[in-house]
């Protein structure tokens, strides 16, 4: 199923981030004698996941809704992809400039903390983030729950034995890997909302089938390249968000998009 290895992927880097949080508050509050501390940092990881879990119902609602007329369907498909686009590609940047002292920067924002409300807020509102973007990134990039729910849950697992010294892994290593797929998913969001967003404005009459727009640089969908049944095709949708039928103004922004991200993230890495 196509959909499941990204939401496989998504679920295990948002999982392991927000996992990884709890634990580094957790383990810095033991280091420093705050232990009287933990329960707010529970208490805010609770509500952020209660927070994320009602803002996904709520798109789940809507997008159920407006799915029963196609045109505006693609138009909210079309419209949550950009604002999903633009939520993650923020989350992208701030990882490419600051993922390497994610410790430190929650240590210390942790240091300065000493109201338990204030360590709440500060679990809920990292928490909340991580759901919030698996919330949006489930119902706009249409990826399997399931794959979601099982990469969540191989992250906490992950992250249990990492905080009991069980396992090393090299998180480094996990996180550029996570970090590049989560790029050329990004780049599959945009894509997507080109695509959905043109085929909903000549389903409205907006646009003339005929229009220049609407020209494909390539048709391969009668091959095994078929982004939606050939054996090449799949994987390749999968990994980089292969269209084997893509409008030229799609398949040009959606990759100059993705390689704008990998040469800044490549730059970053030789500045440091």
């Amino acid at each position: 199923m196509p959909e499941f290895f990204p939401g496989l992927i998504i679920g295990f880097r948002e999982g392991l981030e927000a996992f990884l949080i709890i634990a580094i508050i957790i383990r810095y509050l033991i280091k420093t004698n705050r232990r009287e501390s933990i329960k707010y940092v529970w208490r805010g990881a609770v509500l952020g996941v209660v927070i994320s879990l009602i803002l996904g119902l709520v798109l789940y609602l809507i997008s159920n809704g407006i799915n029963q007329v196609d045109s505006v369907a693609k138009l909210w498909e079309s419209g949550a992809s950009i604002f999903a686009l633009i939520l993650v590609t923020t989350f992208i940047i701030w990882m490419i400039k600051n993922g390497s002292n994610m410790t430190k920067d929650i240590e210390d924002k942790v240091a300065i903390t000493v109201s338990s409300t204030g360590i709440m807020l500060l679990a809920f509102g990292m928490i909340a983030r991580e759901g919030v973007e698996i919330a949006i990134f489930t119902f706009a990039g249409s990826f399997s729950i399931w794959g979601i729910l099982i990469g969540l849950f191989i992250s906490l697992v992950l992250v249990i034995l990492i905080f009991f010294s069980l396992v090393k892994v090299n998180l480094k290593v996990i996180f550029n890997i996570t970090l590049a797929y989560l790029i050329l998913q990004a780049g599959f969001l945009l894509g997507y909302a080109i695509h959905e967003g043109l085929s909903a404005f000549k389903d409205l009459g907006y646009l003339d089938s005929s229009s220049i727009i609407y020209t494909k640089l390539f048709d391969l969908s009668g091959t095994v390249l078929n982004h939606k049944e050939g054996f090449i095709g799949i994987p390749l949708y999968v990994g980089i968000g292969w269209y084997s039928k893509p409008e030229i103004i799609q398949f040009v922004i959606q990759y100059t998009y993705t390689i704008s991200l990998f040469v800044f993230w490549i730059k970053s890495l030789k500045k440091r």
